[in-house]
């Protein structure tokens, strides 16, 4: 643990700067669109419209990041299921998925936090509720069931391209492209578009003694 530490930190502050980074994205994204205050509510009185806009903002943002040169270096997982994934393919060491799954967590309350700071008011209005994925009206039953179909999908998608070489450098497009369908889509299992699992990696090389290295790209 210590000597992976030692050896990939910046890594592991990269991936969290990332996280960090699409979290204040999501806030001010979803502020601007479900505040009722805001202009932008006021001028697209449609929910569905609404949450095709923020699936797509989101994606945006995640093929921003997982094609910038942060992104590149760490493989800008984003989220704990893909990098326990990887883990679980034998593609990520155990030590590296301990410290990139706490720096998710650091990162995604550090980026909360400063939305906060930058947002205030409009992020707490029930309407956006801190951008915190939320059951549908068709309860929280339903609502598990559409996150673990989009987090399958989501890995299948991401594994599939990425193993490919002659498309893998699109897999973070991939990755990114679907949050704008989830979003339309989500309204009766839950409020997916709020926090899309968008993610993208591939392996890139292994390393002595610490295992797989922590950094996988999508870029080819």
């Amino acid at each position: 643990m210590r000597d992976a530490l030692r050896r990939h930190w910046p890594e592991y502050l990269m991936e969290a700067a990332l996280l960090g980074a699409f979290m204040i994205s999501a806030s001010l994204f979803a502020s601007l669109l479900e505040f009722p205050g805001s202009p932008a509510h006021m001028a697209i009185p449609n929910p569905t419209v609404r949450r095709a806009l923020m699936g797509l903002a989101m994606g945006l943002t995640a093929v921003a990041l997982v094609y910038s040169p942060w992104g590149g270096r760490s493989g800008a997982h984003f989220n704990p299921a893909l990098t326990l994934g990887f883990y679980r393919l034998g593609m990520v060491a155990p030590a590296d998925a301990t410290w990139y799954t706490v720096s998710q967590f650091a990162g995604g309350v550090v980026g909360m936090l400063v939305a906060l700071l930058l947002v205030r008011i409009p992020l707490a209005h029930p309407g956006v509720h801190y951008v915190a994925t939320q059951p549908g009206s068709l309860g929280v039953g339903a609502a598990f069931v559409a996150e673990s179909v989009i987090s399958f999908a989501l890995m299948l998608v991401v594994l599939a391209v990425s193993h490919r070489p002659s498309i893998a450098r699109w897999t973070g497009a991939c990755a990114g492209l679907p949050p704008p369908w989830w979003g339309g889509l989500g309204r009766g299992g839950g409020s997916t578009s709020r926090r899309p699992r968008s993610a993208c990696s591939r392996q890139r090389r292994r390393t002595g003694a610490g295992g797989a290295r922590a950094a996988c790209s999508a870029r080819s």
